[in-house]
């Protein structure tokens, strides 16, 4: 492995990555594809028949299905096999999040459990915790919740008020308070539990068995969405949890929190492709049988142009998503060989992309949302109705952008991790914003390289990258230490951010598949790549200059603004043309084929 090839977390935005050394879903080999074909075997025949009776919470029936989940081995993948699991790589941990992420209410049971219920005991527990919890819940005999939101502390996580005091034995804490919006709470039976102890001002975490003494379970939340998962309030009163159950050191809670946020962040990014891909199948599959004015609506231009813009965010997502899965197995392997321990290094490694796992949570989750939106727009009255059921798939999807951190908290993570990072390592983003600003380079002046397709588009987002270093740069030399106050401004480049990423996934994804398949398997995929980026243009023209001018005035403003138009300048493209091919091979294959 060449670590040179391998950037860490934001690297993407001063250093470039060759396609070779991405990678694409079309590489999945033969052993993942039937892990992700036995998950999605099981939405089949468990879940879809019964979507019904579980939104309607049939007492048990949750259970069941994660305990046969479970049977299956489908809990285990990122459990040691030591612990009845099968310690798959992230890559493939992320394909099976995607392959369940259709499942509605199922999937945020299964990822609250196999996630954030489990991995914080693989990650940070000790021997005796592991082989204590960690067989059965890898088989669903038992099943976990993470316990951290307070009425008073969602965002503000460690404002937590639930106290952990040690008792004169020393062998007992006895645990008080109370915790909100806990999945899979109503029959959980191991509860992840974060608390201060006496006056610490910072979490700790605990393993809590849920029967024991003073676990006092509220009623089921009544939602908008995810109607079927289970969400309750859970109190702990002078409940005694051994000592032996404290999980990782004393106040070491709050770090164990932010890592898997971390991870659960980037597994939500997994989980909507999934999702998406199962809306845009309920799309073409309803416009292909609807007729109006005498013809199929898949036939009319307006649904054409709705189809094809769901492929087109859904496969962009795609892209990204498991470009950073892989950085993740590498990073987590560099790590091993430099002598960290498995638990340690698979925590760090993640916790090393952090600004991509919150950019991708944000964008997951927006791209699922504009994709049911337009699937309940494609099925018109009918799609308001129950009865076809793509109201589902619209009210649960709008609780993605307020898992793991609301998308509000995750924008503001992406821009001020990154200045910070780029601080840190010595990469001086105002000096580099200064000398775009007095020195316009011959490389962004030139002209647009049109002899070879993927040094066009390389041209182009290295252009979009210019910007979002410019953006960083000048705002961190405004503000200094001060310009978290300016969320409105950070949101702006943090969509930049984000398409840049996402665009530059994408074309690096084609560019490596036509080098597997050659030119003609990637044609279609052209032209999500080209309309992709020409979109991008105008989007990160927008998102930048309205941050230019909420900060900079005089010359300096209007050079930057010559700036951002310079480099968001893109070749003309047919979009029309290319969204009616990319809906047209949806329309003939009635489902997402891509």
């Amino acid at each position: 492995m060449d670590k040179s090839k391998i950037l860490k977390g934001g690297e993407f935005l001063i250093k470039e990555t060759e396609a070779e050394d991405v990678f694409i879903p079309e590489e999945f080999d033969e052993e993942q594809l039937m892990i992700a074909q036995s998950c999605e075997d099981f939405l089949e025949t468990e879940v879809f028949p019964n979507v019904e009776r579980i939104d309607e919470q049939e007492e048990g029936l949750m259970r069941s299905l994660i305990q046969k989940s479970g049977e299956l081995g489908l809990l285990g993948i990122s459990v040691p096999e030591e612990y009845d699991g099968f310690e798959q790589s992230f890559v493939t941990s992320m394909l099976a999040s995607a392959a369940i992420g259709s499942g509605y209410s199922f999937s945020v049971a299964y990822a609250a459990h196999t996630g954030i219920g489990t991995l914080p005991i693989v990650y940070y527990g000790n021997k005796e915790q592991k082989e204590k919890y960690l067989p059965k819940l890898a088989t669903g005999e038992w099943v976990s919740a993470y316990c951290l939101t307070e009425p008073n502390a969602g965002s503000d996580a460690n404002a937590g008020k639930s106290r952990a005091v040690l008792t004169e034995d020393g062998k007992h804490y006895i645990l008080n308070g109370q915790k909100m919006w806990i999945t899979n709470g109503g029959f959980a039976d191991v509860l992840i539990v974060f608390a201060k102890i006496d006056n610490d001002r910072v979490l700790s975490a605990f393993i809590v068995d849920s029967n024991c003494d003073g676990v006092s379970i509220n009623q089921e939340e009544r939602k908008m969405g995810i109607k079927g998962s289970s969400t309750v309030q859970i109190f702990f009163n002078d409940v005694k949890v051994p000592v032996e159950n404290l999980l990782g050191r004393r106040g070491q809670g709050f770090r164990i929190a932010l890592n898997i946020l971390h991870m659960g962040r980037i597994k939500l990014g997994g989980t909507a492709i999934g999702a998406a891909k199962r809306a845009i199948n309920q799309s073409v599959n309803y416009a292909n049988e609807r007729k109006q004015f005498g013809q199929f609506i898949s036939g009319f231009a307006a649904i054409k142009y709705k189809l094809a813009e769901q492929v087109i965010r859904t496969w962009v997502t795609e892209s990204a998503v498991y470009r950073v899965s892989k950085n993740i197995d590498d990073m987590i392997d560099i790590l091993i060989a430099e002598g960290v321990e498995k638990p340690k290094a698979t925590i760090d490694g993640i916790a090393v992309y952090a600004i991509e796992a919150a950019l991708l949570k944000v964008s997951g989750s927006e791209v699922l949302n504009y994709v049911v939106d337009e699937a309940v727009q494609i099925f018109g009255g009918m799609g308001f109705s129950a009865e076809t059921g793509v109201d589902r798939a619209y009210r649960d999807s709008r609780i993605n952008r307020i898992f793991e951190g609301t998308n509000e908290i995750n924008r503001l993570l992406v821009s001020d991790t990154t200045i910070k990072k780029a601080l840190k390592t010595g990469f001086d983003v105002a000096r580099y914003a200064n000398s775009i600003i007095k020195n316009l380079d011959e490389e962004a002046a030139a002209k647009i390289p049109t002899d070879n397709y993927y040094s066009e588009k390389r041209h182009y987002v290295k252009n979009y990258k210019k910007i979002a270093l410019l953006l960083l740069g000048a705002l961190s030399e405004k503000f200094q230490r001060d310009f978290l106050t300016e969320q409105e401004i950070l949101f702006n480049i943090s969509d930049v951010i984000m398409l840049i990423y996402s665009a530059e996934s994408t074309f690096l994804r084609i560019e490596k598949l036509e080098g597997m398949k050659g030119e003609d398997a990637v044609k279609l995929y052209k032209d999500i790549l080209d309309v992709y980026i020409y979109d991008a243009a105008d989007s990160i023209n927008k998102s930048a200059k309205d941050a230019i001018n909420s900060f900079v005035t005089g010359e300096d403003q209007k050079i930057m603004l010559d700036r951002i138009d310079l480099f968001t300048k893109v070749a003309p493209v047919n979009i029309k043309e290319a969204r009616r091919r990319i809906a047209d091979k949806l329309i003939e294959d009635n489902k997402y084929n891509f």
